[in-house]
């Protein structure tokens, strides 16, 4: 599957009387395990209408093929095509509304768990039961798929995602503004201070890694500003070259402005000059034979590269648009809308429309 493209997968699921499906349900083998996977279809029906087509009638269809066992073996025929790939991975009901959203190192690996559902938990099962397709969406990292994993979940608030669904699931790298000295700290919820902010991350561990490494590379000072204003004397961060201690006047304000430029230009992807300078560093120190060094300096510009790497989830120059893409194969269409909005991909919608072949 090529990067960026979404494949679904789909199947109709049932919704008879409940005395029709038990009575039209097999009787129980003794010899098999409540629950066994062995018992389910091994591949979901073919030619049955996906989620974004006319739902067939009710009574046209078995009663027997509802519940767990439709739901699974839906996830086992998208796992036929499935890519061991990073991604996103959306369930949907028949109406094609998101049970839950999903991301993935590997979606192959991933969604396999739910085709062995006898030691998930009930609300897992309920979900596997409602569920009639799926979809997923290749991206290149797992760490484009976890922001755009974030995106859906806010966007189709999913009742089956129980987290994610505030602007704490993720922080941000803060540029503060109104101080002589701006600070450089991690910063959570709605971005309503004055500033500038970099992000999101996707963990709290990651920012404070580049944290440090940015205190490193540009001596910001950390710490707040009531700290700040009652220093007599350079803190322990001035001792390990992680600040430059304007607390108590060791560098000028235009100096520090200085600093504060470049710092702002690097978070804003445009930082080669510090990424040779890192590169060169590493180098001298490998041919040094001095390999602690260079691990060093080389854990310093993976860090960097996390704040400066450019998503590829966002395109440069898209702000708001609707891009649409269309495939046919074996006599089938389907068409492809991704939403563009504020720079950032907000997911995507597939359509089947019906035709000849």
């Amino acid at each position: 599957m090529a990067d960026g493209k979404l494949t679904q997968f789909g199947t109709a699921v049932g919704t008879g009387r409940r005395n029709a499906r038990r009575s039209a349900l097999p009787p129980i083998d003794p010899r098999r395990a409540p629950g066994s996977v062995a018992e389910l279809p091994s591949r979901a029906p073919e030619n049955v209408p996906l989620v974004d087509a006319a739902p067939p009638d009710p009574a046209a269809r078995p009663a027997a093929a509802t519940g767990v066992a439709v739901g699974v073996a839906t996830i086992r025929e998208a796992l036929r095509s499935m890519p061991a790939s990073p991604g996103v991975y959306r369930m949907l009901d028949r109406r094609g509304d998101a049970l839950y959203v999903g991301k993935a190192r590997s979606l192959k690996s991933r969604v396999q768990n739910y085709a062995h559902p006898a030691g998930l938990s009930n609300r897992l099962r309920r979900m596997i039961a409602e569920t009639a397709a799926m979809d997923v969406v290749v991206t290149h990292t797992e760490a484009e798929a976890l922001l755009l994993e974030c995106n859906l979940i806010k966007r189709l608030m999913p009742r089956y995602n129980v987290l994610l669904r505030d602007d704490k699931s993720f922080p941000f790298i803060h540029l503060t503004a109104g101080h002589d000295f701006p600070q450089l700290t991690k910063y959570r919820g709605a971005r309503t201070k004055e500033g500038s902010y970099f992000g999101p991350f996707a963990s709290a561990g990651s920012v404070n890694r580049t944290l440090v490494t940015l205190q490193k590379a540009f001596l910001l000072r950390s710490c707040s500003d009531s700290v700040f204003a009652t220093r007599a004397r350079p803190c322990l961060l001035y001792q390990i070259k992680r600040c430059s201690a304007p607390c108590v006047g060791h560098i000028s304000r235009e100096d520090y402005a200085g600093l504060i430029e470049q710092a702002h230009t690097f978070l804003s992807g445009r930082s080669d000059d510090v990424q040779q300078r890192l590169a060169a560093e590493m180098e001298g120190a490998a041919n040094a034979l001095d390999f602690e060094a260079a691990a060093l300096v080389r854990d310093r510009i993976r860090a960097l590269s996390l704040v400066q790497g450019h998503q590829d989830i966002h395109i440069a120059g898209v702000v708001d648009a609707d891009v649409i893409a269309a495939h046919q194969d074996g006599g089938q269409t389907c068409v492809q809308v991704f939403f563009f909005r504020g720079g950032q991909n907000w997911g995507n919608r597939a359509y089947f429309p019906s035709h000849d072949r």
